[in-house]
């Protein structure tokens, strides 16, 4: 029969060979899911961006659109106001 240090030793070795590369292997899985995520959050950043862009904008517009009632609201009191 063989010494238990025979049959330990190579098993621990082995053991520990095995934890080494799964170690590496979750490395490279979680590389891989952080570039994903910062692709996500980069994306996520830039429709941020274009919503405030629009909102910007819509904003803009609707300012226009009420300066230009105002003008003709005046215009037709000033009308009214004539006849």
């Amino acid at each position: 029969m063989a010494d238990p240090q025979d049959m330990i030793l190579p098993l621990l070795r082995e053991m520990r060979a095995e934890i080494k590369d799964l170690g590496r292997s979750n490395e490279r899985q979680f590389t891989s899911v952080n570039e994903r995520l910062e692709r996500i959050e980069g994306r996520l950043a830039n429709m941020r961006e274009a919503i405030n862009g629009e909102s910007v904008l819509g904003r803009y517009a609707a300012a226009e659109v009420e300066e230009r009632l105002e003008i003709i609201e005046r215009r037709l009191a000033s009308l009214e106001s004539r006849s």
